[in-house]
């Protein structure tokens, strides 16, 4: 049995720059990657077996056909490897801007390719096909993404720093985000990406106004810094300058029965 953290995946900066006449959306963004995510469990089996467990495993229930099935059929289409039996133990709340669908099939890539001898590298081919977030998933490290996201450009993170992960417990549907994105070029990431912006933030705020309640709690608690959504949301973010503070907060935000994560960067 073979096992993979499904990282949850945070833009700290991204800008939408252009629609595109393929449907998709010109960006640059951020991407980076906090040290707890789901847990993906996968082993050769004489039948293909699809289970999952976990707080949010019932959102996923009733799907039949997901991102971690679709990326297991593609591998064996491409490298074979047979049936296999995979577990998938669902910690991220799902349509919440971190990437948990797109970590998903990330760590199922990866969990086939050391179970086959199959690179990272010969697999973003698979990963592009699956979504925009899933080449990044796959790379798994901090970088600057650029066309749909899949342009990847490894850049130094901040490891270690503690990060705290807040969502209102509302979905946001990503396609309705980008469809309210006012079509307006603010402009390329900064030389610090990290002083950018979220374009996705004002569209999501109108469709979950709570989102401004989250940015507003994070923002005003001791040790904040860099605060955001990301992705299209509705999950937030803030880096501190200490786990105590972190944790601190962590307790603040969570008393509001919201669902919080105290992580660091990887």
């Amino acid at each position: 049995m073979v096992t993979e953290i499904a990282k949850a995946k945070l833009n700290l900066a991204l800008h939408v720059r252009a629609r595109r006449p393929d449907g998709y959306h010109e960006l640059e963004t951020l991407f980076a990657f906090v040290e707890h995510g789901d847990l993906l469990q996968v082993e050769p089996a004489e039948a293909d077996s699809f289970a999952l467990t976990g707080p949010f495993a019932a959102v996923l229930s009733e799907e039949g056909d997901n991102l971690v099935t679709r990326a297991a059929r593609a591998f064996r289409e491409a490298f074979g490897g047979g049936a296999h039996a995979i577990t998938l133990d669902k910690h991220l709340p799902v349509a919440s801007g971190i990437g948990g669908g797109s970590a998903d099939a990330a760590a199922t890539l990866r969990a086939l390719g050391r179970l086959h001898g199959v690179a990272v590298e010969d697999m973003f081919a698979i990963a592009d096909g699956l979504g925009s977030d899933v080449p990044a998933c796959l790379f798994g490290r901090t970088a600057i993404g650029k066309g749909r996201g899949e342009q990847l450009e490894a850049v130094a993170g901040l490891p270690g720093t503690p990060v705290l992960l807040v969502n209102p417990g509302v979905a946001v549907s990503t396609a309705e985000v980008f469809r309210r994105w006012d079509g307006i070029d603010r402009g390329p990431l900064p030389a610090d990406p990290r002083q950018g912006r979220n374009d996705l933030e004002p569209p999501a705020r109108a469709i979950a106004p709570v989102i401004d309640a989250v940015l507003a709690l994070l923002t005003a608690q001791p040790g904040a810094g860099l605060t955001r959504m990301s992705g299209s949301g509705a999950t937030c973010f803030a880096l501190f300058d200490s786990e105590a503070k972190r944790d601190a907060a962590a307790e603040v935000l969570a008393a509001k029965d919201w669902w919080v994560l105290p992580s660091r960067l990887t």
